[in-house]
């Protein structure tokens, strides 16, 4: 029995997503045939062709037949006046950022190879600001970073092209999101796939037909790691119905497992035959069971499909079989790659931040050194969600011995330990082990800023490959941490961070505004705490986000002890994550977050820590700050434990 896995478009450009990659491993260690194929970097590579922008220009031009040309979206206008260059420059530029033609950075940075719409109209804006931010990010000698940035600017516009001109879902890292996004109805979803084919599922399904016929598989698997992802699974699923329709398909991942708890309606199943919850392994392993007439239906483990009820009609069914477990970490085996075009990703260069690039530039090898959170008390957080509340380590040797095969397998050195948040212990443990072993990688992670990373422990990450780590500062105020049991202080994460930073380590921070109860002035005081934070080195990158109460997290299902009231929404048949609550304290947390999010741009790109707060508020009055100007500076030193 041979099961193809597939990860629907879009997701990250530069690396595979890991999950086919672990269960086609744990599989093929199991004894079954498993095979796995990235519809998501195949379907972008085959519209960044000649040909392919050749049928984007056709269907452009039909698309906009009636429309004067001062009517046309900036990047179309563009896109048609400049077409002939786009075409002779796309190819060339995705073998640049593929790797496989370096001798073309000086070309492209000569500003007169690609053409350049309205994407790079950040250049002239941030050089209003700061100058020459290309000679100052670059330098003479960074060539190759350099055009990188320019050549992703090139992509970006193409993706607008595609997405206001050809298939407004179209994203270059998600496809489809607000479809799917905490939508409480399959409705949206369900007429767009009815609606007939665009461009990009006629691509879709071109290679769908093509993988079937190279692997002639029994059952076709799907992840669905993001909304994102989910229009794209749907696209496969159909082609795959169409051209093998007594095949069973199934489908899991991170946003089933998140959103789809709920799941009542049945359309879904005129897609897929089954639905996975929380970690594949056991989940599979019993529905290989189950099509190998190996067990009955009644025994599938966390699995949603289709039976009668007791009137005969078609309802959704799950079973959970709580007898059963999950696979331990020990178990799980090594994750292979062999299926993914390894050499064919693109490494770009989305912003002018060394850390904040690190997400999109690069070939990473993804592992877990935890299954969970071992910290798992975060109010905002899902803990109640399997993949948050089990923890599970499999330990050092048995990590290196698996970073050790993916090596081999793959060439690459890099790793990117995608834990919820990585275990400090067994971060240090992992360490000494690299290090005692001589295996010599570039790694990074997600961590929490636990007070246990001196500059001793954060100087042994670094000795064993540490390059980069990522972690929640959230709201940048010690009374809302408290609240949301985060463990951490303000002043604690201005240690760590710093210690971090010096030891050569990257550090991007997690932000949140809009937390239950959050003042204004706790907003601007935050803003304050950070840019001290920033100004001082402490971590170079960050990102704000509005928060949101989910159904999982304490706040969403205890909402009374966070001060707020959960609005009625309506009962969810499809998807289920977000839910409406009433604050008391009213704060026009909208026009605050467009502020908090352009003095982060500029501190991302060196610029405006001068600039008093106000400045970046131009839509609102905001009251002055009191947090004091050496707070970071007395932080770090030690001469002040919280404020």
């Amino acid at each position: 029995m041979k099961i193809l896995l597939m990860t629907p478009p879009m997701t990250q450009l530069n690396t595979p997503y890991p999950a086919t990659a672990y269960l086609t491993g744990f599989l093929r260690h199991q004894g079954y045939q498993a095979v796995q194929r990235d519809p998501a970097i195949d379907l972008f590579l085959e519209m960044m062709t000649r040909n392919g922008l050749e049928v984007i220009r056709s269907v452009v031009e039909e698309n906009f037949e009636h429309f004067a040309d001062d009517e046309l979206p900036d990047v179309i206008h563009f896109f048609l006046a400049e077409s002939e260059r786009y075409f002779s420059c796309v190819e060339p530029v995705i073998r640049f950022l593929q790797g496989k033609d370096p001798g073309l950075a000086l070309r492209i940075n000569s500003r007169r190879f690609l053409p350049e719409g309205p994407a790079f109209d950040v250049l002239s804006q941030m050089e209003q600001v700061s100058g020459d931010v290309l000679k100052k990010a670059f330098g003479d000698l960074g060539v190759q970073d350099k055009a990188k940035y320019l050549a992703t600017l090139f992509i970006n516009d193409l993706s607008a092209v595609i997405t206001q001109g050809v298939d407004p879902y179209f994203e270059v890292s998600r496809y489809g999101e607000r479809l799917a996004a905490a939508n409480p109805y399959f409705d949206d979803l369900y007429n767009v796939i009815s609606e007939g084919h665009s461009f990009t599922s006629e691509v879709l399904e071109q290679l769908v037909e093509q993988y079937l016929e190279e692997e002639n598989p029994d059952i076709v698997g799907l992840t669905v790691p993001f909304p994102g992802n989910m229009l794209g699974a749907l696209r496969i699923a159909e082609a795959c119905r169409q051209l093998r329709p007594d095949m069973p398909i199934i489908m899991g991942g991170g946003f089933v497992n998140t959103e789809l708890r709920a799941l009542k309606d049945p359309r879904v199943f005129e897609f897929v035959d089954f639905i996975c919850l929380d970690d594949g392994e056991r989940p599979l392993l019993t529905l290989l069971e189950y099509l190998q007439g190996q067990r009955d239906a009644d025994e599938l483990f966390r699995t949603y499909f289709l039976a009668d009820d007791a009137t005969g009609q078609p309802c959704v069914h799950l079973n959970e079989n709580p007898e059963l477990h999950d696979i331990p970490q020990i178990d799980v085996g090594t994750p292979v790659y062999d299926g993914l075009p390894l050499d064919d990703y693109l490494s770009l260069c989305e912003m002018l931040n060394p850390m904040h690039r690190i997400w999109s530039d690069g070939r990473w090898n993804k592992l877990t050194i935890a299954h969970g959170c071992y910290w798992r008390k975060c109010s905002f957080c899902d803990i109640s969600l399997d993949y948050i509340d089990r923890y599970d380590e499999a330990g050092a040797d048995i990590l290196v011995d698996r970073i050790e095969q993916l090596i081999e397998e793959t060439g690459q050195t890099g790793f990117h330990f995608v834990d919820e948040a990585a275990p400090p212990k067994a971060l240090f443990a992992l360490a000494r082990k690299l290090i005692e072993r001589d295996v010599i990688i570039s790694w990074w992670g997600n961590i929490r800023f636990e007070k246990t990373f001196t500059p001793e422990k954060c100087q042994l990450l670094a000795d064993s490959g540490c390059v980069a780590v990522s972690g929640g500062l959230e709201v940048a105020s010690d009374r809302l941490l408290k609240l949301m049991k985060k463990g951490v202080s303000v002043e604690q994460v201005a240690r760590v961070t710093k210690a971090f930073s010096d030891a050569g380590i990257l550090v991007h921070a997690y932000l949140m505004y809009g937390f239950p109860t959050q003042t204004t002035k706790e907003t601007i005081d935050s803003l304050e705490r950070v840019r001290q934070l920033m100004a001082a080195g402490c971590f170079q990158s960050a990102y704000w986000h509005r928060f949101a109460a989910t159904v999982h997290s304490p706040i969403g299902m205890y909402p009374d002890e966070y001060g707020i009231e959960l609005r009625p929404g309506p009962e969810p048949l499809f998807a289920e994550n977000d839910v409406e609550f009433y604050d008391p304290v009213q704060t026009d947390h909208d026009m605050l977050g467009r502020g908090l999010r352009k003095a982060l741009y500029n501190y991302m790109h060196g610029v405006g820590y001068d600039q008093p707060l106000q400045f970046w508020f131009d839509e609102m009055d905001i009251p002055a700050s009191a947090v004091k100007p050496d707070f970071v500076h007395k932080a770090i030193t030690g001469l002040i434990t919280s404020q």
